[in-house]
């Protein structure tokens, strides 16, 4: 954690020095006060929050990640558009010379022109066009206007950073030589511009932190609404020496970013980190945001996106329902992915998420943000709605709302064709326990049937965003770099580790860990993890351990990993009637149930019994019934659940070995790994809001810092 360092001696008693990765602040003293209640709290009046300091170092290392890729992205569209211009330049003075010479003397002269600039080196070469004023004239406006519009720099600015020259130098930035090592010549033109917002920026430690951390970072906006919280980040810039690099600004973020959306000098990372939600704040920060750019969100609000007790304003800010289970933080990854999507697809962007994780109390995503319109067409296929049958057995069926599907042409290329999906993706009932499978009162059939003292409905939760949450090759970049930090400077290095190699094991898609998805219309084929502790409480039967349940599936030939939003998770692409099979015979050969702990009508009965499992039950002929429409919808669909009857049959030939020792982490280094933190302190949350008082407005003056 970042260490506290003696007062500052501008202001003894008013700050303190507070020392986290290559940054030093002076933080205001908290002062105690009392609530109405009687009991005792300290106020801040700009926040500052420590328990965030992984955050901040996962921010730091996630944008080192994604601007190594954009920067050398960037190279490589200035070179290819300095060949274009060489091309051009010279198409205009063959054109223009062969005007005044019909017999072809101007090819000559040409070659001679080359031949004397490659002899004078670049530090003496002439101007293209240099023979010909009105050429000239051209050439130098084309690659003014190019290298503005690439650099992202308004056409009005004559600055220092805007205007750097082939011979200048950027102080703490890379030169291209330097960072390409595939080159030996020294780069002519401009570096690539990197430009970051720390939009809710309150101390200021996050942009220092990035301008000192991330060297070829250009300029930093931090800006905040709290006067107080501007006059504490300008101190800060100005303590740790970076005014040249570090632009502070006060006042509204969102109309900021309105105004940077409409000029030329947008953003390549935006970074929102609001106390509470920051779905306020996307539609400003897509339209503000470069082709390719990066936008880094935190939301601090799991009991609006997590839980069940604010879903109309989880309706509210993110578009979607939030779902009740030991999975709901995975579901809530996914509603605020949707509320990005959808507000990016309004102005023809798409998102690929690169990292998205449920850390302690908040969300933390990474989204990469494109301008192409094709790839908004297939988010109504990446979006779906869940059939959570949470007061039931605790299974659950996706529903997308549209199909992308990958065709053949007439002229044997391939291409998406988007289609309307079938509705609904499950039966009335579950095929697993018959619990009512619709969003509705219990029925009388329910109620007289089943139990009198059950509710037996299944909970409808989204839309949500159904593709890939995460990008392997991204975190894979991420891990990579790990061995060559040092923890003094990032102690959270490694639950960094944990948590990502965590996230990292997440994807079950047939590509490797460091494939790309290139296949962007496909869908996460395993969206929800499920707890052992869960099935177990159904069935009312000693829980299995992670590993006995994971060599059970791996034997049947499913792959099986975890979730990093929750310890004892099993993330599998095995359907759902497996994962119940594994159970029966978990029941059978190690842990049998006493006699009475179940009922006839509750779930674990109709489980254990109503399938044909353990006991001789026959079941009940509309629940039957409904097992095989659902299996035929989800044939149709294509879904998790979907397969083949002859493949259930060859299924049910095998036998479910619990091997405990194909299931467990044998490597050291897995053992040894912090994949899930225990709060190394009391109060580990939020902290209380910054009690300043806004220059105006009402937005929020806390930055998750």
């Amino acid at each position: 954690m970042a260490q506290p360092e003696p007062n500052s001696s501008k202001d003894e008693t008013a700050h303190k020095a507070i020392t986290e990765g290559l940054a030093t602040i002076l933080v205001p003293e908290t002062k105690e006060h009392r609530s109405k209640s009687g009991s005792t709290g300290k106020d801040q009046s700009v926040f500052y929050n420590p328990i965030q300091q992984f955050n901040r170092d996962l921010s730091v290392l996630a944008i080192k990640a994604f601007g190594k890729e954009a920067i050398a992205l960037k190279r490589q569209k200035l070179e290819k558009r300095k060949e274009e211009r060489d091309a051009r330049n010279i198409e205009i003075l063959q054109r223009k010379r062969k005007v005044r010479d019909k017999d072809g003397h101007w090819r000559e002269v040409l070659e001679q022109q080359q031949q004397q600039e490659a002899e004078e080196g670049p530090d003496k070469k002439r101007k293209r066009g240099d023979g010909d004023p009105q050429t000239r004239g051209v050439v130098e406006q084309q690659e003014r206007q190019e290298q503005q519009a690439e650099n992202g720099a308004d056409a009005t600015e004559d600055t220092v950073i805007h205007e750097i020259g082939p011979s200048q130098e950027v102080p703490s930035e890379p030169t291209a030589a330097a960072t390409d090592p595939k080159t030996d010549q020294t780069q002519t033109h401009p570096a690539p511009h990197f430009r970051i917002l720390d939009a809710l920026s309150a101390t200021g430690l996050r942009a220092i932190r990035y301008a000192k951390e991330i060297p070829w970072v250009t300029s930093i906006m931090a800006n905040d609404l709290s006067a107080e919280a501007t006059k504490s980040i300008r101190a800060n810039v100005a303590h740790n020496e970076l005014e040249k690099k570090i632009e502070v600004t006060h006042g509204n973020a969102i109309a900021h970013m309105y105004t940077v959306a409409f000029g030329h000098r947008k953003y390549d990372v935006i970074d929102l980190d609001p106390y509470g939600t920051a779905a306020p704040f996307f539609d400003a920060a897509l339209q503000a945001l470069n082709d390719g750019g990066l936008l880094c969100a935190t939301c601090t609000d799991p009991a609006v996106w997590a839980s069940g007790g604010y879903a109309e304003k989880c309706y509210a800010l993110y578009g979607g329902v939030p779902m009740r289970g030991p999975h709901c933080h995975e579901a809530g990854l996914r509603i605020i992915l949707h509320a990005i999507a959808t507000s990016a697809a309004r102005y023809g962007m798409s998102i690929e998420p690169l990292l998205s994780l449920s850390i302690d109390y908040y969300a933390r995503v990474f989204v990469r943000v494109r301008r192409s319109p094709a790839e908004v067409k297939l988010l109504a296929g990446k979006t779906m709605v869940v059939y959570n049958c949470d007061q039931g057995c605790g299974a659950w069926t996706t529903q997308p709302l549209l199909k992308n599907k990958e065709v053949e042409g007439k002229k044997g290329d391939t291409y998406i064709k988007h289609t309307l999906a079938q509705a609904p993706s499950c039966a009335e009932f579950c095929p697993h326990c018959g619990f009512k499978t619709h969003v509705c009162r219990p029925t009388l059939f329910c109620a007289y049937f089943l139990a009198p003292w059950l509710t037996p409905t299944q909970q409808l939760a989204g839309p949500m965003y159904a593709g890939p949450i995460h990008s392997p090759p991204f975190i894979q970049s991420i891990l990579s770099s790990l061995s060559k930090i040092n923890t003094q400077t990032y102690p959270t290095v490694p639950r960094i580790k944990g948590m990502l190699t965590t996230a990292l094991e997440e994807d079950l898609s047939p590509t490797t860990p460091t494939e790309s998805h290139t296949h962007t219309h496909q869908v996460d084929p395993t969206p929800f993890f499920f707890p052992p502790a869960q099935l177990a409480k159904v069935v009312h039967c000693i829980m299995p351990t992670e590993a006995a349940i994971r060599g059970a599936l791996r034997h049947l030939g499913y792959r099986v990993s975890r979730s990093h939003t929750k310890p004892g998770s099993i993330k599998t692409d095995a359907p759902w009637h497996v994962i119940w099979r594994v159970m029966r015979e978990w029941v059978r050969q190690k842990a049998p149930i006493k006699e009475g702990k179940l009922k006839e009508g509750m779930a674990g009965w109709r489980i254990l019994y109503g399938g044909g499992g353990v006991g001789d039950g026959g079941g009940e002929k509309k629940s039957d019934e409904a097992e095989r429409e659902g299996q035929k919808v989800d044939e149709e669909e294509g879904g998790a659940d979907a397969k083949p009857v002859e493949g259930e049959k060859e299924e049910e030939e095998k036998e479910v070995v619990f091997d405990v020792k194909l299931g467990a982490d044998t490597t050291k280094s897995n053992k040894d790994m912090v994949r899930y933190q225990i709060n190394p302190q009391p109060n580990w949350g939020p902290m209380n809001r910054a009690r300043a008082k806004a220059g105006g407005g009402l937005q929020r003056t806390k930055e998750a810092e």
